[in-house]
């Protein structure tokens, strides 16, 4: 569990519910004596703990288990890549089984790709009653009734401002809103005692509002709080917001929150699509749609790496399909454990600009997503025999290929031809040839065989191309180059 408090929490639920079975329940945490913790490590090593709940803390190298078997993460989208990953190594065949409202949406996205088994728990407990959602201005008459309905009904609130150094400015506020109210302060900047003591307090009944920190927000169960405000709301995540939300509402009473924003035209579009999504996603069982949301709104990440949210279309999937290719080709050639693929290790693309027309037109194929699939296909294709077997399997499906698809095929041979050769960009329009070589004029390429079986075509006059240098850049050039074709046929006797 990501909290103390939790840990707590959970040990206690668990000793509850498992008094009448033959189980030892223990937990971790901050709160626990170095005395208290050497007594676990040891009984753990030796089998005598069954079930072991804890904070980061048992992630550290010192807790060895006997015959760990079942690994339970609850609160999962409060815990990084790296402290996952450290729980897993555990023991490389223990199950695992992650807990969360909210899925952050790189592990959502694990889950819809198949990478991982999804099961949601749609069901409320009996008598669950949604939390009726608001956004509200800051409204001083407007948070006293709110506060004073729900201490009218005998309930408690949670009040909510995420910045611990401006909390005893909004505890002065709330003083003078309502002087005979009992107001507690909790925040993670406590000494771990006095934070637990006011928070069980709190539980008790001692106080009428806790006003509080986001440290409240990991599954703390106070079934007589039953009204949340949250201040500043636009600056709290989605997921966040609805774990929030999820601390009233616990009982069979109609729970509220409100959500606290300035003016809704001064905010982020970012940050006006979350609060549509909190006020729009309220019903029990929300939480899987609220992640969707919030999968939307931020991405789904690095699928290698620690980055849990991001969005792959800011490049595009198809390049970052080619740059982890690319990536992966290189660091295989590197390692000798894979053959290059017969393009230029110096270069992996070439730019093609040309003044006929290359394309699929309409009149031989009229739907799109296949043209898009066509498209992509040719893409990875990266030899002739590749493309002329395509070429083939496209008169059989369709017909014979018209003039703009047969410029296509050839441009694509181009571009291969000039990624074999080293060349960035070949320009073919009116009537001119022009191939730019690399312009890192430093690149070893200029040292390679490569660069020196083109010198060598040129000088001897095997091809008809001369070197040009303009702005920095090499390259070649002829006229007379009226065609695709004539344009390959140029690359091919450089090769």
């Amino acid at each position: 569990v990501p909290t103390t408090i939790l840990a707590l929490q959970h040990f206690n639920t668990f000793t509850e519910r498992l008094k009448d079975l033959p189980c030892t329940v223990d937990y971790v945490s901050r709160l626990r004596s170095v005395k208290d913790i050497n007594s676990i490590r040891q009984r753990l090593k030796e089998g005598k703990i069954d079930i072991l709940i804890g904070t980061h803390k048992i992630l550290s190298d010192s807790f060895e288990f006997k015959d760990l078997g079942l690994l339970i993460i609850d609160e999962e989208q409060k815990f990084g890549v790296s402290a996952k990953e450290k729980l897993r190594k555990l023991r490389s065949s223990v199950d695992t089984l992650t807990l969360t409202a909210t899925p952050i949406p790189r592990t959502l996205q694990f889950s819809l790709l198949g990478a991982r088994d999804l099961s949601i728990i749609n069901t409320p407990p009996p008598n669950r009653i949604p939390v009726q959602t608001e956004i509200i201005l800051f409204d001083k008459n407007e948070i006293k009734s709110i506060i004073e309905y729900e201490l009218n009904r005998g309930g408690q609130v949670f009040f909510l401002h995420n910045k611990v150094e401006e909390l005893p400015a909004i505890q002065e506020i709330l003083h003078r809103l309502i002087p005979d109210m009992k107001i507690c302060v909790a925040h993670g900047q406590m000494e771990s005692k006095t934070l637990e003591n006011r928070m069980l307090e709190f539980i008790r009944g001692d106080y009428d509002l806790l006003l509080c920190t986001t440290i409240i927000e990991n599954g703390l169960d106070i079934p007589n709080a039953n009204t949340i405000i949250i201040n500043q709301a636009q600056n709290i995540g989605l997921s966040d917001l609805h774990q929030l939300r999820g601390r009233v509402g616990r009982s069979n009473r109609k729970a509220f929150c409100f959500l606290i924003v300035p003016p809704l035209t001064t905010l982020t579009d970012d940050a006006r699509r979350r609060l549509k999504a909190i006020e729009e996603f309220s019903d029990l069982g929300s939480g899987f749609n609220i992640a969707m949301q919030d999968l939307d709104i931020r991405g789904a990440g690095n699928l290698l790496g620690a980055e849990q949210s991001g969005f792959i279309m800011d490049m595009g999937f198809e390049t970052y399909q080619k740059i982890l290719s690319e990536a992966m080709e290189e660091l295989g050639v590197e390692s000798g454990i894979a053959p290059k693929q017969g393009r230029s290790s110096y270069h992996t693309d070439c730019t093609i600009e040309t003044d006929q027309q290359a394309l699929i037109p309409d009149s031989y194929i009229d739907v799109t997503a296949e043209k898009i699939r066509i498209y992509k296909q040719l893409d990875s294709l990266f030899s002739d025999k590749e493309i002329d077997l395509f070429a083939l399997q496209l008169r059989d499906r369709f017909g014979i290929l018209p003039k703009e698809l047969e410029n296509l095929l050839e441009v694509v041979k181009i571009r291969n031809a000039g990624a074999r050769l080293g060349f960035e960009k070949i320009i073919v329009k009116n009537g001119m040839f022009i191939a730019f070589f690399i312009s890192n004029q430093m690149s070893p390429y200029f040292r390679s065989d490569t660069f020196s079986t083109i010198l060598d075509r040129v000088n001897t006059g095997a091809v008809n191309l001369e070197f040009k240098q303009s702005e920095g850049k090499l390259k070649l050039i002829t006229r007379k180059v009226d065609s695709l074709q004539k344009a390959r046929s140029i690359l091919s006797k450089l090769e």
